[in-house]
């Protein structure tokens, strides 16, 4: 399967053109006030329909309750809900069966110890997505722009897809991807010129970097053959 690319928190519809444009695979829409790149219901509905088919649409949540759930995705009309916060599995298990969709589950990585819980989400989510564990006086999960060590992903085997994310940018990706060797990237803040400010010639340059990786790796693979 290809590298699949998620750019993540868009929200004017520049920024989510040129992802579009790009060659995205996933753009996501982020519903948490404290972050820069929340959105209101409005602006996610004009965006979800600008969309219009050419990319999956994932509507990201923290610790959300269904009320709020609902709202946002009769708004956006997502084509995956990626929970971002502390929900046990029995609470992923309980928005999979209650909204009838994919739901990709965040887990904070930062030693090794942080792996342990990987394959109960693994048992309930269609995704897993590895990030960096925001420091304890964040405001806000994800899209800090911190990396964590790519290392402890190393040969990972999971029963369903993983993505990973975290400080990711241009540069570092394809390190990052021959490491880790996930399914999909997913990047926020190394795209963007100011926190919640999307840079279009650093998206366009995000995806080619994707591409470049996984056709070197999967030229190297078929070699190997």
């Amino acid at each position: 399967m290809a590298l699949l690319v998620k750019i993540c928190g868009l929200k004017t519809p520049e920024a989510l053109d040129a992802a579009l444009a790009a060659g995205a695979d996933m753009v996501g829409f982020v519903f948490f006030p404290p972050s820069p790149r929340h959105l209101g219901f409005e602006a996610a509905r004009a965006l979800g329909e600008r969309v219009a088919g050419r990319a999956k649409k994932v509507a990201l949540s923290v610790d959300c309750h269904d009320a709020d759930l609902g709202h946002f995705v009769e708004a956006l009309k997502p084509d995956m809900l990626q929970l971002h916060g502390t929900e046990t599995p029995e609470r992923v298990s309980t928005v999979r069966s209650r909204f009838g969709l994919p739901v990709m589950k965040a887990i904070p990585i930062e030693q090794r110890s942080d792996l342990s819980p990987i394959h109960l989400y693994a048992n309930v989510a269609d995704w897993v997505l590895f990030d960096a564990r925001a420091p304890r006086e964040a405001t806000r999960p994800g899209g800090l722009g911190k990396t964590f060590d790519w290392r402890l992903l190393e040969n990972l085997s999971l029963r369903v897809p993983f993505m990973l994310s975290g400080g990711l940018d241009s540069g570092n990706l394809a390190e990052a991807v021959r490491i880790t060797r996930p399914q999909a990237v997913d990047v926020s803040s190394g795209v963007e010129r100011a926190p919640g400010e999307k840079d279009s010639d650093k998206i366009r340059e995000f995806i080619r970097a994707a591409r470049a990786v996984d056709a070197a790796l999967t030229g190297k693979a078929m070699s190997n053959a």
